[in-house]
């Protein structure tokens, strides 16, 4: 082979674009995904938790004279609240089990972009996990009704709205998860920040009686998730913009320190 056809095979990576640089790694982040045990078992349970407990409200409601002529739509927005906290197990794991193996090292030598492999690791798992959590809330929604039979509706006005707040609150809380999982590199550390954050504080801080504590954990992404999901806390001033804004906050600045964390420190610290 003569030197000019060997620098004619050879491609440098400047000659790559970025788009095609950030198409490939997808490509390779999502055979990732499905490619492991774990996402196979938190699908398992986001899905036994809302359609499990969509039928069972469906049951009730069936049983339940009050009950005739409500939506069946409520079931999906009481039952995703539970179930994210799989598909948020499902991104955390994702992103940092990489750095729990080793893995990260090659994945960076095959992507060296550091930004791109962050754009794809986390459009993938975040992405997915949102389509995932709106389809398991509308089988949710129609498990009660079929459960319940003539019991209960299923306006389909009112379930385009249910489910862009489900969509809006999954795709918030996964790229949170996101950020969360680079900026920490541990998935004990990640799972359990999630959980306090989004359960345990939003509960647990109104329960001492002071208002600044209150107040705190109005701020708090897990109790504006809530509010967008069933309505609740009615009576402190949340609206669903202000709702939809901390969220986006969170979510935002969760994710530029994980990418800031990515690019200025090394991958196996």
């Amino acid at each position: 082979m003569t030197a000019r056809s060997t620098e004619a095979t050879y491609v440098r990576s400047g000659d790559v674009s970025v788009a095609r640089v950030l198409a490939r790694t997808c490509a390779a982040e999502w055979t990732r995904l499905w490619t492991v045990k774990a996402t196979w078992w938190f699908l398992a349970a986001a899905a036994v938790t809302t359609v499990g407990l969509g039928t069972v409200a469906g049951l009730d409601a069936a049983g339940n004279p009050q009950a005739q002529g409500d939506s069946a739509w409520a079931a999906a927005s009481f039952t995703a609240y539970p179930a994210q906290f799989a598909l948020l197990g499902l991104v955390l794991v994702s992103v940092t089990s990489d750095y729990a193996t080793g893995g990260v090292v090659p994945a960076l030598q095959w992507t060296p972009r550091r930004t791109t492999l962050f754009l794809a690791r986390t459009g993938v798992a975040a992405g997915a996990a949102t389509i995932l959590g709106v389809l398991l809330a509308l089988a949710s929604a129609m498990a009660g009704f079929a459960a319940a039979g003539s019991a209960l509706l299923l306006p389909w006005d009112e379930g385009l709205e249910v489910l862009a707040d489900v969509g809006f609150v999954f795709a918030a809380g996964t790229l949170l998860a996101a950020g969360l999982g680079f900026l920490l590199r541990n998935t004990a550390g990640a799972l359990v920040s999630v959980f306090l954050v989004i359960l345990v504080l939003p509960l647990l801080l109104p329960q001492f009686g002071y208002r600044w504590l209150t107040a705190l954990a109005d701020l708090l992404p897990g109790t504006n998730a809530l509010f967008l999901l069933v309505g609740e806390p009615a009576d402190r001033g949340i609206t669903g913009a202000s709702a939809m804004l901390t969220m986006l906050a969170w979510a935002g600045a969760l994710l530029v320190l994980g990418w800031l964390r990515l690019l200025r420190d090394d991958a196996n610290r």
